[in-house]
């Protein structure tokens, strides 16, 4: 794997990551990944921001709430398509996603949370601030559609500490 800059992947990836990619997080030893639909990346105080929204409902949320990092791996190419529908589907409180899936891990030197291997660019990103959605905030025709049972998200901006490509 070989290091790139945050901005080039914005550039080259804008059209590649609406199609889902891999959320992983890891507290007390205990690792869970999870397909993430949408998030956002940006510049916010004077750092590489990558916003990602997880519902307060998911496995994922429970572990991320006690952990300072998450990682993004993104399959550029199409691959792993059965692994993120799986991911998406069922949850890390009754599978044991990483297992059931043969999904190799990958440490970084940057913190404890691995990559998914077999994915083509990596984002490790330090959590700096969370935010849960307030319904009352929110548009009725999202909180209508998107929200009927009103499992709210929790946004997470991580710091991009560093970017891979395999």
């Amino acid at each position: 794997m070989k290091k790139v800059e945050f901005n080039q992947i914005l550039t080259d990836y804008k059209e590649v990551l609406p199609h889902g990619v891999f959320l992983t997080t890891k507290a007390d030893g205990e690792i869970n990944t999870m397909t993430m639909g949408w998030g956002t990346t940006g510049y916010i105080w004077n750092k590489n921001i990558i916003m990602a929204p997880v519902r307060k409902s998911r496995y994922t949320h429970q572990l991320i709430e006690n952990s300072q990092f998450f990682t993004v791996s993104v399959p550029l190419n199409g691959q792993l398509k059965k692994e993120l529908q799986f991911c998406g589907t069922k949850s890390g409180r009754n599978h044991n996603k990483i297992e059931e899936l043969n999904l190799e891990l990958l440490e970084v030197e940057e913190c404890e949370v691995p990559l998914i291997k077999g994915n083509n660019l990596h984002i490790i990103a330090k959590i700096k601030y969370q935010q849960d959605m307030m319904i009352d905030n929110l548009a009725k025709d999202i909180v209508d559609k998107k929200y009927p049972e009103q499992d709210m998200h929790t946004f997470y901006y991580g710091e991009v500490v560093a970017v891979y490509q395999e």
